[in-house]
């Protein structure tokens, strides 16, 4: 995002208008809507086919959560009369491709899929519409989709009030999740019987495990998977957690600004650490590792652990999913010396799916957010769809999803210990992604370079860096 549109766009109240018809629906062209609140229409005027005719298009990242929205488009398509045009992406590719689409302000996608640390860039540069009063009028949401079922966490996470450094919960909800994902870590609990071990429940127990797991399955095999590729995507999930869980802090306001805090002594020892894990028992080509090739190595037995999300490793393990399907279990987050699990957190990350403010089918777009958000299609996905993080308290509550997804060995259980004081541990700003693949650009250069005397030096550098890139942001207590 450029820096010159933020001090104009974050002080912008996007509040959307709707109509009771289908077409624009929600907002003035160009996005964003109008200052005028919604004119509410009345549950009588709800009608699944009110938008019949209508072509839309969604752009999905290439994941579980995407791959069983698409199982049933042909059935939306058949309640609504709406086409659905879509593409899916691998990770790698989509959000370049995403970003390029928003900047064009031409309208397509009408639905994207995202994540919350994007509602910070792209609800700020205008390229989000407001939910607020499609969700809230009874002529556009069906009298069951029940928007109070959702887990507060996954709803709030993704309202955000455009102030940089305030934390999410507050101002317009961006977006609604498909999937939430804590981070804990996974392990193949055949092996630690084979060899004897007992699962790691301390950051030292985890570095002596990981490395005396090396080549356990031969040549190649190795101790712990986590992610490794220069981008954001590297930082945000066991990395996070456990920097978190150390005491570490990314920002803080301070006098009216956003203050940098990587080169304080947590988040020195805790890199330091996270450095020593990879190269004592991480994969040979750990530069180049997305989520896709961590939990595909615990799946084909490859990897003895996965420190990484909480689906992550379930995807390998469901009924054919992988070699080692059947064989995977949870633990939670490895604990530095000196805390507790009070002390435990969990950075959280929630796929969702959101609205092209300037779309020009945004009934007909909002639509397929409620059908393919509602209670129903959440049990379908939680249970049958391989999607097995429910952001609705119904789905979890429900014994289908308890016998299926309660059956991954301490799946739910470690989800219930970590979900105390799980929260998005980074501090909201519209230069995340900037400044968080900078950090993993300065992790890649620690653990494969001698570019840096130390850790220390390195994060001391990183904290000057990034100081410069939020430099030009007001924000207040």
């Amino acid at each position: 995002m450029k820096k010159r549109l933020v001090s104009v766009l974050l002080c912008t109240a996007m509040v959307s208008t709707m109509l009771i018809g289908c077409g624009g629906g929600g907002g003035n062209e160009g996005g964003g809507g109008s200052d005028e609140p919604a004119e509410m229409g009345s549950a009588e005027d709800f009608d699944w086919k009110n938008c019949d005719g209508t072509t839309i298009n969604v752009m999905f990242n290439e994941h579980n959560y995407s791959k069983a929205v698409i199982s049933k488009i042909d059935e939306f398509e058949e309640k609504t009369g709406i086409t659905v045009e879509y593409s899916s992406t691998p990770e790698g590719n989509y959000f370049d491709k995403l970003n390029t689409a928003l900047s064009s302000r031409s309208g397509t996608p009408d639905i994207f899929m995202t994540g919350a640390y994007q509602v910070w860039e792209y609800a700020s540069a205008g390229y989000m519409e407001p939910l607020d009063d499609y969700i809230n009028n009874p002529a556009k949401t069906a009298e069951d989709y029940n928007f109070d079922d959702f887990i507060p966490a996954t709803v709030d996470s993704l309202r955000w009030d455009l102030v940089p450094g305030h934390a999410v919960g507050e101002g317009s909800q961006w977006a609604l999740p498909m999937g939430w994902e804590l981070n804990n870590l996974a392990y193949n609990k055949n092996v630690f019987a084979d060899k004897e071990l007992t699962v790691p429940t301390t950051t030292d127990e985890l570095l002596e495990t990981a490395e005396a797991l090396n080549e356990f399955n031969g040549s190649g095999s190795y101790g712990v998977a986590v992610r490794g590729t220069r981008d954001w995507a590297t930082i945000h999930p066991g990395y996070m957690s456990l920097f978190a869980t150390w005491g570490g802090q990314d920002f803080a306001i301070e006098d009216g600004k956003l203050v940098c805090k990587l080169d304080s002594k947590e988040a020195i020892d805790m890199t330091d650490y996270w450095v020593k894990l990879i190269k004592a028992g991480g994969p040979s080509q750990w530069s180049n590792y997305t989520w896709y090739e961590a939990s595909s190595d615990l799946g084909a037995g490859k990897a003895a652990m996965l420190f990484d999300a909480t689906s992550a490793g379930y995807f390998q393990n469901f009924e054919g999913a992988s070699d080692q399907s059947g064989n995977i279990a949870w633990s939670t987050i490895p604990l530095p010396e000196g805390k507790t699990e009070d002390d435990m957190k969990a950075n959280v990350w929630i796929w969702s799916m959101a609205m092209n403010a300037d779309s020009k089918n945004k009934d007909a777009a909002w639509l397929f957010l409620q059908y393919f958000t509602s209670p129903e299609y959440m049990l379908y996905s939680g249970t049958e769809g391989a999607s097995p993080d429910t952001p609705r308290q119904s789905v979890m509550d429900s014994a289908e999803y308890k016998e299926i997804v309660g059956s991954a060995e301490n799946y739910l259980e470690s989800i219930d210990i970590l979900s105390k004081n799980a929260t998005i541990q980074f501090t909201p700003q519209p230069y995340f992604f900037e400044c968080t693949t900078k950090w993993a650009e300065v992790l890649q250069d620690l653990v494969l370079t001698d570019k840096y005397e130390s850790t220390e030096a390195a994060m001391k550098q990183l904290k000057k860096d990034l100081d410069g890139v939020v430099m030009d942001l007001e924000v207040s207590e």
